[in-house]
């Protein structure tokens, strides 16, 4: 494997995931309580023995720079190899802000140069996968191919959020359709791309000069299936790319079966994180926890029910969280009742509080693109005022106070936000 390159596309906005993905790059999530959702692509890779890896970031890096640091938990902190962070900056000819996931990686062709690679493996930052990569290699070198694309077979329902691939009988790709309207095909590209080298160097070269969108799926895919030898390698197992509310919850659902798709618990497979020093778990005497997975320093005393809880969370008696994803340093009082809810970190829920309350399902009347299905978000560093009542599909933004609500109770599909503004002392 050191003659692969993976270079990670880290630097996505992830607008369709609010205000979880408002002050930090998507792939930074939490994912599953104690990960980020770049642990998958950084994990299955040192799974795969390849230690030369690429994390190209851009948008709100520093929550990502300061996950990975010189990346030790994953063993990627060796001379010579290892893992790279590498962001837009001035100074060398034709720099600018990354314009596209192809203008990222052509920005970055000095490092693909100076690696070496007879291979270059493109991932996503923001999927939550486990694969060991050597089908896919095996299966590249055996059709003599120039670009193999991993393709995953989605349901009808939702083949329109993704590009879609058609191939031929000997799995050589014919056509790719960005998420049309009406599918033809339920095989969707997962956004990786294995190259080689020097195919890749001739596409990312040629596009660049080119008045395109600069982005792999759109621009580089359909000029190389005209180009070269480009075949499909469908993968097997759990794949979900996150990118929107409901498939981040519900993934994080999928955790919670007795037998998941995603087994977090094989050797093999082994997803590396980064972690806090904290102590143990602590279930009180009158806890009761139910099909949900805790982490270390979360002290519970009240219900938790099919719910993801991140670490240092502390539950109070007589409080309830169902069907919840809860981010680290949360708080939820006695006789707090969550349904459906994500709480990013060090949320504090007061006495009392009903979030995710009754049946109306109307959608976010601000987003109603991306929290139409129940789910409720409340941003990082809120408290919640005692007593207070959330409805379905509503959203609270980052460091909202109990002073920023104007009424107790806040109807479905609503968004509160912050009404005081910082302002800096006058100098």
């Amino acid at each position: 494997m050191n003659k692969v390159l993976a270079l990670i596309l880290a630097g996505g906005q992830g607008d369709r995931l609010s205000i979880l993905s408002e002050q930090r790059a998507k792939p930074a999530v939490i994912f599953g309580g104690k990960y980020r959702i770049i642990d998958f692509a950084l994990s299955n890779c040192v799974n795969a023995g390849i230690t030369k890896v690429g994390v190209l970031t851009q948008y709100r890096p520093r929550s990502l720079n300061d996950h990975i640091g010189i990346g030790r938990p994953w063993d990627l902190d060796r001379e010579g190899s290892g893992v790279t962070l590498l962001q837009p900056y001035l100074g060398r000819e034709s720099s600018d802000w990354y314009s596209g996931t192809a203008d990222a990686v052509y920005q970055n062709l000095y490092f693909i140069e100076e690696s070496r690679a007879d291979l270059v493996l493109i991932l996503a930052g923001d999927h939550v996968y486990l694969e060991q990569y050597d089908e896919l290699f095996d299966f590249h070198t055996s059709v003599h191919a120039d670009m193999t694309v991993p393709v995953y077979n989605v349901p009808l329902a939702e083949a329109n959020r993704y590009g879609l691939i058609s191939l031929d009988e000997d799995g050589r790709v014919i056509e790719f359709v960005e998420k049309p309207p009406n599918p033809a095909s339920t095989l969707a590209s997962t956004g990786i791309y294995l190259f080689n080298r020097e195919f890749l160097m001739h596409c990312l070269t040629a596009d660049a000069p080119q008045e395109t969108t600069h982005d792999f799926g759109r621009d580089i895919l359909p000029v190389a299936i005209g180009q070269g030898r480009v075949f499909g390698f469908e993968l097997k197992g759990y794949w979900r790319d996150v990118g929107t509310i409901d498939a981040y919850w519900q993934a994080n659902m999928d955790l919670l079966v007795d037998n998941p798709e995603l087994d977090l618990y094989s050797p093999e497979t082994a997803v590396r994180t980064r972690h806090a020093n904290l102590p143990p778990a602590k279930i009180g005497a009158r806890a009761r926890v139910a099909r949900s997975l805790l982490n270390a320093g979360d002290i519970v005393h009240g219900h938790v029910d099919h719910s993801v809880i991140s670490p240092d969370v502390y539950i109070e008696e007589e409080a309830v969280v169902r069907n919840s994803v809860i981010f680290d340093g949360c708080r939820i009082e006695r006789g707090a009742i969550l349904e459906r809810v994500i709480l990013d970190k060090e949320v504090v829920i007061a006495e009392g509080c009903i979030v995710g309350a009754g049946d109306d399902l109307r959608a976010n009347v601000d987003r109603p693109d991306i929290l139409s299905s129940g789910i409720s978000i409340i941003g990082k560093r809120t408290t919640l005022p005692r007593g207070l009542t959330i409805g379905r599909n509503c959203i609270v933004a980052p460091g909202v106070q109990p002073e920023d609500f104007d009424s107790l109770t806040i109807a479905s599909g609503r968004t509160i936000l912050r009404h005081r503004v910082f302002s800096p002392p006058a100098v």
